[in-house]
């Protein structure tokens, strides 16, 4: 989860990993570090976030790395901040992912005199290329890469040549190729600036730069990778005068949802593979596991298809039947759970789809076939305009299979979208901005949709919330109801009304403060609600999804008035790379 950059060309390297690791924050940011070679190793390391220490920064040299750190083994501190250097300091390395094994081999090391300052797992890599160096950095580092187990991308650098030596297995790692000039990082963005022509490696490729070119070894073999180009411009990962990118990517929603949706139909072959299937499951986490909950809902109800939600990472408990069409949700392509959820499902003899916004990235190199979100990046952590994506494309999806029958739902959601992104939450924020627990609840389509609003208020506000099914709070949440436990209802217009009405009561007599979304017009809504927030008069299941929008504005708005930092969120990364 943690991010890594490296600068090889004629620029100065710090400037171009600062700059980086600042486009890479959302990937970890409780402390990172920059080495660059000048003519020595020179380090600079710092806890906390970049933006507040770019400043300091001034170290030389045209070949460097950098890393921006989400702690897995040791607190956070400078000391265990990357980059780390063996016992000479004459190497440096930055690294994500989890050596597994790397107590066993620091014990090893040590017992042949290394001496080690971090509580890492990391800092063991240094010091085995050590062990192997004699002048080739590349050979010396594909010695040790059968040693570690575990995911990895690294990069190494020595004092003695400008070189970046590269490596990566089970974390990302893309290859910039600019005029003169290379860039490394976990993903695209921070090649934006430079080049948008990218390699992305392979798991188990080795990557040697230099000045003079690139080679790209797989084993003992030299090969070629096909060079890809970025569709993102670098316009895409600016604030573009917005005060955070959740709210940037919050308004960005309308064309995103439109983009997606008419995207769909370029694939036709596989949609007649997911109207044929026996059953569907599908496989995601967080937010993308919630945008599955709405498809599963419609996939059984609109079209008749038995279809399940598995969270990822309880996948390998469940039995995968070997005709089933397995499809795997993540924004980032990255997701460690997903993919290894995927790669159990494609050893089970399933078909195997991915859902996925990031062109080249690993879950759509371990899926038989990807369909792509038009989401554009996503900087913020708190997932919003891809979800959106993501619904996109699973209600177009059972539109194209059903023959039409969400057409409707699709234009309503189109035409409102802007809408609702104007709507006045601020009744609603004093509401809930003082509580210790709210609850969220729906039913049909609308739990999902709750599920979603409790997620994005924990994120960013660290209020504590929850999503039920409606009907589930007399099975043990009603013990929660008090004045002092504010409810946030969907309650629409459909098949669901009735007996959610009967729940909006029954919480009402436990003096359970409620904001309720629902129809406009819908007077016994609003007479039971404390604060009542009119949707369109649309479908049950068009609301749904305006609905979503909504809640991601009262999450915004109750993080911005409470003072958390809305884009990073204490504890989290964007893309979950460890298991």
């Amino acid at each position: 989860m943690c991010g890594i950059v490296g600068y090889l060309g004629y620029r100065q390297a710090a400037e171009v990993c600062m700059e980086g690791l600042l486009r890479l924050e959302y990937r970890g940011y409780d402390s990172f570090g920059i080495a660059t070679v000048s003519p020595e190793i020179t380090l600079f390391k710092e806890t906390g976030k970049i933006s507040a220490a770019k400043d300091s920064i001034h170290l030389n040299g045209t070949c460097g790395i950098g890393h921006t750190r989400w702690a897995t083994h040791g607190v956070p501190s400078k000391t265990n901040a990357h980059p780390f250097t063996d016992c000479t300091g004459k190497l440096a390395v930055v690294h994500n992912g989890i050596i597994e094994n790397y107590a066993q081999l620091k014990r090893e090391l040590e017992e042949r005199g290394h001496t080690f300052v971090s509580e890492t797992d990391t800092e063991v890599i240094p010091h085995l290329i050590e062990e192997q160096y004699a002048g080739n950095l590349c050979e010396a580092v594909a010695k040790i890469l059968p040693l570690l187990e575990g995911a990895y991308a690294i990069l190494v650098i020595t004092e003695d040549t400008q070189e970046i030596v590269a490596a990566r297995k089970g974390s990302p790692l893309v290859l910039g190729i600019g005029d003169n000039e290379y860039i490394f990082a976990s993903d695209g963005l921070p090649i934006l600036d430079y080049t948008r022509r990218v390699i992305y490696l392979e798991d188990g490729d080795l990557a040697d730069v230099t000045p003079a070119g690139y080679t790209i070894y797989h084993g003992a073999e030299v090969v070629e990778r096909k060079t890809a180009v970025l569709e993102w411009d670098a316009a895409d990962i600016r604030k573009g005068g917005f005060a955070h990118y959740m709210l940037k990517e919050m308004y960005e929603q309308p064309e995103v949802f439109s983009n997606t949706a008419s995207s769909i139909a370029e694939n036709p072959s596989l949609l007649c593979r997911l109207r044929d299937a026996r059953s569907i499951t599908i496989v995601a986490c967080g937010t993308s596991a919630n945008a599955a909950t709405v498809f599963a809902y419609l996939m059984e109800t609109v079209c008749g298809i038995p279809t399940r939600v598995v969270l990822a990472s309880e996948f390998k408990y469940y039995p995968t039947p070997k005709n089933d069409v397995v499809i795997a949700v993540s924004q980032s392509g990255e997701t460690a759970d997903t993919i290894a959820a995927l790669k159990i499902a494609k050893e089970k003899g399933a078909k195997t789809f991915c859902l996925t916004n990031v062109l080249g990235s690993s879950l759509t190199r371990t899926a038989e076939t990807t369909f792509y979100t038009r989401a554009g990046p996503e900087v913020s952590v708190a997932a919003t305009k891809s979800f959106t994506a993501q619904v996109a494309a699973f209600m177009e999806m059972v539109n194209i299979i059903s023959g039409g029958k969400l057409t409707e739902d699709i234009a309503e959601i189109q035409r409102y979208l802007p809408e609702v992104l104007e709507y006045d939450v601020d009744a609603a924020v004093e509401l809930v901005k003082d509580a210790a627990t709210l609850l969220y609840v729906g039913r049909g389509l609308s739990y999902p949709i709750a599920l979603e609003g409790a997620l994005k208020m924990k994120e960013i506000s660290y209020i504590h919330a929850e999503g039920y099914a409606a009907g589930e709070l007399k099975h043990g949440p009603f013990a929660l109801l008090s004045e002092s436990t504010p409810v946030v209802a969907v309650c629409l217009s459909g098949i669901t009304y009735p007996v959610m009405m009967s729940n909006l009561k029954e919480m009402k007599a436990r003096c359970a403060p409620e904001i309720v979304l629902g129809n406009a017009g819908d007077l016994d809504a609003e007479e039971i609600a404390d604060v009542f927030i009119p949707l369109p008069k649309v479908s049950e299941i068009a609301g749904s999804i305006l609905a979503s929008v909504v809640l991601q504005m009262l999450a915004y708005k109750t993080a911005v008035s409470l003072g958390t930092d809305v884009d990073m969120p204490r504890n989290l990364a964007k893309s979950v790379t460890v298991e």
